[in-house]
């Protein structure tokens, strides 16, 4: 039977989502969690890959599990206890789904949201999840030049090299900055996302913040489908995916 989990985590000890050789990651925490309370090889397959250091306040994993006599009800509050107890702190799953056999948390998602997170203040109850950034930013240009992304599909411009997909095409549906005190929020959604492009949109758009370069400047760098014409990645500590929408999940 496949099931969906939703989960939660700090990314600040991860070296990202995926199962890498030699470094200690979410999927590798899930799977030794699930491989233990079903006593049964566990492999999940998640909703995206999100970069060392990353943050999510929504994923979702799917994974298959064989149906055995008095095996856990997988639906239940107690085998949902008992799977975070055996998960590091950081990582929480909130909810079990059973799905059709062939829902996939990849391909079946419509739509993502992350938010990017600037406090302008130093705050040590910020530190590893948001950025310090003390410069004066111009937000209305900022939001100008999000606002011409959208009429974008093609970016490039904000790809990691040799990421091996088909195609670098988004279609993004919200871009905005969002002012909360001294805090400063990045809120992006779009039906999918490219390695590292929302960390190098926001380098771009803080740059224009800062006056270096126009709004307009957009333009240029996506219509070059140049990554070095965009501005650097920001800290990944700043990063959170927080919503993951699917046709059948509520």
């Amino acid at each position: 039977m496949r099931y969906f989990a939703e989960l939660a985590y700090d990314g600040t000890s991860f070296h990202g989502w995926q199962i890498q050789p030699n470094a200690y990651t979410v999927q590798e925490a899930l799977d030794k969690a699930l491989s233990t309370i079903l006593r049964q090889k566990i492999e999940t397959l998640g909703c995206g890959r999100t970069d060392t250091g990353v943050h999510a306040s929504e994923f979702f994993a799917h994974f298959n599990a064989e149906s055995r006599p008095h095996q856990h009800d997988l639906l239940s509050r107690k085998f949902l206890n008992s799977l975070n107890s055996l998960l590091p702190y950081q990582v929480a799953v909130k909810r079990i789904i059973q799905t059709d056999p062939e829902a996939h948390a990849r391909f079946d998602a419509t739509l993502r949201s992350y938010q990017y997170h600037i406090h302008r203040r130093k705050d040590p109850f910020k530190y590893n999840r948001s950025w310090l950034l003390q410069d004066k930013l111009d937000i209305s240009k900022m939001n100008q030049a999000a606002q011409y992304m959208m009429a974008y599909t093609d970016f490039s411009a904000f790809s990691k090299s040799n990421t091996q997909v088909f195609t670098n095409n988004c279609k993004i549906t919200r871009a905005v900055w969002i002012e909360e005190g001294d805090n400063l929020v990045f809120h992006i959604s779009a039906d999918r996302f490219l390695r590292n492009m929302v960390r190098a949109i926001v380098g771009t758009l803080v740059l224009i913040g800062k006056g270096i370069t126009p709004p307009e400047s957009i333009h240029d760098i996506i219509e070059s489908k140049n990554r070095s014409n965009a501005g650097s990645s920001v800290p990944a500590c700043g990063l959170y995916l927080t919503e993951v929408k699917y046709p059948y999940i509520s």
